[in-house]
């Protein structure tokens, strides 16, 4: 039997790839987190399958549910959302299936990120304007930040940060970057992208806390803060430019 990662995507349920949504259809058991994953997902499971909501297990109760697929031999598809790369708790997972013997597989999904930039209709990169984004979060009630990952010190670099698991929080990742930003910085937040309730709130760095609160905004949303988000006045790419030197592959 294997074990297979793998992202459901940022919400919708069409936006799980079709490597996934196959995989997902040939395993006797899923394990899902509820709480986030779609559950028009479930539909693609055998009809027979075992559905397993880990939304309030931890981690030795899932390790327990791999080692029964396992002796049973039956494959287990482990549907997180978003991409399994990116805060999704796989590493300790994996580590235990490794202890264990139990081969394992992952299959990349949507990130939330990716799901916030075509919700606010932007390239990310941009030519000239910022070519580097930052995926962090903030250390509240989580696991502590590493040394040199706080938000000061990469906010010094003035790169386009997207910060999940902190719109509770806003308030703090608002006054730890203006220094660097500035209040007149591009900033957005999306909630809930991709699904029929998304909400998309534009603004700046000066107001956008404000904007979140009279949301009521709390959680399953992405913070988005850099010049890339309004850039407007810049040179054309070169990967499409005309001067660019033909015979160059």
């Amino acid at each position: 039997m294997t074990v297979y990662f793998i992202g459901a995507g940022p919400g919708a349920a069409d936006l799980i790839t079709l490597r996934g949504a196959r995989t997902l259809a040939a395993c006797g058991v899923c394990l899902y987190a509820g709480s986030l994953v779609p559950r028009e997902l479930l539909a693609e499971c055998p009809q027979d399958a075992r559905l397993v909501d880990t939304s309030q297990l931890d981690l030795d109760a899932i390790e327990r549910e791999f080692v029964t697929a396992h002796e049973a031999g039956l494959d287990v598809a482990r549907l997180h959302s978003g991409d399994p790369s990116v805060f999704s708790a796989v590493a300790e997972q994996i580590r235990r299936l490794e202890a264990h013997g139990i081969p394992y597989e992952i299959v990349p999904g949507v990130p939330a990120f990716a799901a916030a930039a075509a919700a606010l209709k932007r390239e990310l990169t941009v030519p000239t304007v910022g070519q580097t984004v930052v995926l962090t979060r903030i250390a509240q009630q989580a696991t502590p930040m590493p040394p040199g990952e706080d938000l000061a010190t990469l906010g010094r670099s003035g790169a386009l940060l997207v910060l999940h698991l902190g719109a509770r929080y806003v308030d703090r990742i608002v006054g730890e970057l203006l220094p660097h930003y500035g209040a007149d910085c591009p900033a957005a937040v999306v909630a809930y992208a991709s699904r029929p309730d998304e909400l998309v709130l534009r603004g700046t760095l000066g107001d956008i806390a404000a904007q979140v609160k009279d949301a009521g905004v709390l959680r399953t949303a992405v913070i988005l803060v850099g010049r890339t988000l309004a850039a407007s006045q810049f040179r054309d790419s070169h990967l499409y430019s005309t001067e660019r030197d033909r015979h160059v592959c």
